[in-house]
Formats: C-alpha cells, sequence, structure tokens
C-alpha cells in the first residue's frame, strides 16, 4: 500500500537524512540510553528483542526497519532500541538489575525472559509506553501491514480505551479490506444545527479530527459507520465532523472561534470549547440540545464501547445515575 504511515508524517521530515545501512534505517539506542532520553522527552520504546543467528531478524532489518516512511515514523515517535537476547551485559531496566543466565552461548538473558516469558521467539518486538506501564509484545517477523497499526495504537494511546485485536480489526477495514458493510450516518455543519434544532431539539455530537491522526480516520471510517452506531446517531443525535486543523471561523453561541498557535500547533479554537479544553484525538464532544458541554469521549472507541456511552446521553441515564453504575448494569443486561 501507500505505506499507511503515509502521509504520516508527513512532509515535515526529510527522508533523505536516513542512511541505509545492516541496521535498517531506524536510529537505535541501547536500554540504557532510551531510558535516559525518556526522562528528559518521554516517548514510548520499541524494543526490537534479536539474536546473532536469527535469519528473520536480519530480514526485518533489511525490510521494514528500511521503509523510509516506517523508520521515520520510528524516529520521530519512539526511542527504539535493539536488545540482543543473548547478550553477557547486566542490564538495568526500569529500575531492576537483570543478568546474564550463562556464560554459555546461545542462552537468553534475564531481560529477554522478562520480555518473552517461555515463549523465547525471534525477532520479538516490544511496544512499551505511559512510563512502562503500558507493554505489548508482538512475536515473529512484522512486515509494513502489520507494524503499522502496532505504532499507531502504541503512539496515539489506544491502548487506553480498546484491545489491540479491536483496533487492528478496525485499521485493516479503513486502509486495506475496505469493503465491509457500512452505513454512513448523517452529517452537518454548525449552521444547519442549529437551524434544525429550532424544529426538533437533539443533543449534539461533534467528531473531532485532524490530518496526522491516523486513529481519527479509523474510528470515522469504522466506528461511526458501523451501522447500528451510524442508525443510532441518525436518531437520537446530530451529527457535526470537524477537523481541529480547520481554517474556518465559526460563530457559537455568539462567540467567534478560529485557528491559532495552540502549544506551539495551529489548531482552530472551536475544537477546545466544544471539549471543554479535553482535546486529544480523536474526540467526540457530547452537546445537549442547549449546546451545553457534557462530555468528550476518547481517544479511539470502537463500536462496542461507544454504543453504551452514546445511550447513556441519548436516554437522559447521566442526569440519574453515575456512569460506573451505568455500564454495571448494561454490561449485566447484555449477559
Amino acid at each position: 500500500m501507500k505505506t499507511l504511515i503515509i502521509a504520516l508524517f508527513f512532509s515535515l521530515y526529510s527522508l533523505s537524512s536516513l542512511a541505509q545501512s545492516e541496521d535498517g534505517l531506524v536510529k537505535w539506542y541501547s536500554i540504557k540510553e532510551a531510558q535516559d532520553l525518556n526522562k528528559t522527552q518521554p516517548k514510548p520504546l520499541l524494543i526490537d528483542v534479536y539474536t546473532d543467528w536469527c535469519g528473520w531478524c536480519k530480514h526485518m532489518m533489511k525490510t521494514t526497519y528500511s521503509n523510509p516512511n516506517i523508520a521515520n515514523y520510528i524516529n520521530t515517535f519512539f526511542y527504539a532500541v535493539k536488545f540482543n537476547a543473548e547478550t553477557k551485559d547486566t542490564i538495568e531496566y526500569n529500575g531492576k538489575i537483570y543478568k546474564p543466565t550463562s556464560t554459555a552461548p546461545k542462552t537468553p538473558h534475564e531481560l529477554a525472559i522478562k520480555f518473552l516469558g517461555n515463549s523465547l521467539s525471534y525477532p520479538s518486538t516490544i511496544f512499551v509506553a505511559n512510563n512502562y506501564e503500558f507493554n505489548l509484545l508482538s512475536q515473529g517477523y512484522l512486515e509494513d501491514k502489520k507494524i503499522e497499526p502496532l505504532l499507531i495504537y502504541t503512539v496515539e494511546n489506544v491502548y487506553k480505551t480498546t484491545p489491540y485485536e479491536i483496533f487492528a480489526e478496525q485499521f485493516n477495514r479503513t486502509f486495506y479490506d475496505t469493503n465491509f458493510v457500512k452505513t454512513h450516518p448523517k452529517t452537518y455543519s454548525l449552521k444547519e444545527i442549529e437551524k434544525m434544532q429550532k424544529k426538533k431539539q437533539k443533543k449534539i455530537l461533534v467528531n473531532i479530527t485532524s490530518n496526522f491522526c491516523n486513529s481519527c480516520k479509523v474510528q470515522s471510517a469504522t466506528t461511526l459507520k458501523d451501522t447500528m452506531i451510524a442508525n443510532y446517531i441518525n436518531k437520537h443525535f446530530y451529527l457535526m465532523d470537524f477537523n481541529a486543523e480547520s481554517n474556518d471561523t465559526l460563530v457559537f453561541k455568539g462567540e467567534k472561534y478560529f485557528k491559532t498557535q495552540i502549544n506551539g500547533y495551529p489548531l482552530n479554537t472551536f475544537a477546545l470549547k466544544v471539549t471543554n479544553n479535553r482535546l486529544q484525538f480523536p474526540t467526540i464532544a457530547v452537546l445537549d440540545d442547549k449546546e451545553v458541554h457534557l462530555d468528550a469521549l476518547g481517544p479511539f472507541l470502537s463500536p462496542g464501547a461507544l454504543l453504551p456511552i452514546l445511550k447513556f446521553y441519548a436516554e437522559d441515564k447521566y442526569k440519574t445515575i453515575s456512569w460506573p453504575d451505568y455500564i454495571k448494569a448494561y454490561n449485566e443486561q447484555k449477559k
């Protein structure tokens, strides 16, 4: 494919600056270097667990890690670590000391056992985020198509809301298998919504995306086009799609909102207003029929996760019951 990471990033980074080597185009760090850098500028870690005799490990360096788009994404958003699973070095990782299990060749290091357990398979790739609290292990050779969703899942915090298997399926439907059954929800401009509110009042959803957000593309292409979700939205809400990088000036509740620099990045202030300054990507802002902020839903949500939230607000349950009590009862009814 047009490698997803695609447009990732975007012409902001020059591919010509990447130099090909036996380690591909990725900038690799030692475990110590990555941890030291993470203290001053936090980023997820990508740990490539390999051995000197592993042919598929070398092949992954020559293919996946030599893809300029993949490498550029990793170099920008991760600290990438090459870890020899059979090293004889003593290593400190996340405050603990790990040593070789033997002086004999081809014996696993204690840290390799921590990472891989009893499944000592190479190559293995570990994605570490949120100050070492989140770890996702993927074993075996990762071609471009397989590593893309893993990278996005980690960088864009999808792991906070969605199991990886569900996101990977939705990701595949967005960029590869696009022929799944879908229903397009009706979308309206802000002016159209305000005009329709005078005839029939409904609560409002604002689907906030950006050009640089890949999980936004996935949520818009799959979750919001899931037939059950789309039909429920069409019945109970007015839906507005809004790109947070929009150049448009919007008038909302008597005030003007426009594009400006926010934390060093050009974003439209309307996105901050409707999320009550809780903007992340993606976010679905929920407003009541008087255009009052109720919630900001994000990051990525699957259809199964989004539906009960929509019902919680559409059916005014939020007025009489807490969300934890509501979702507990909702899940009990599903059993």
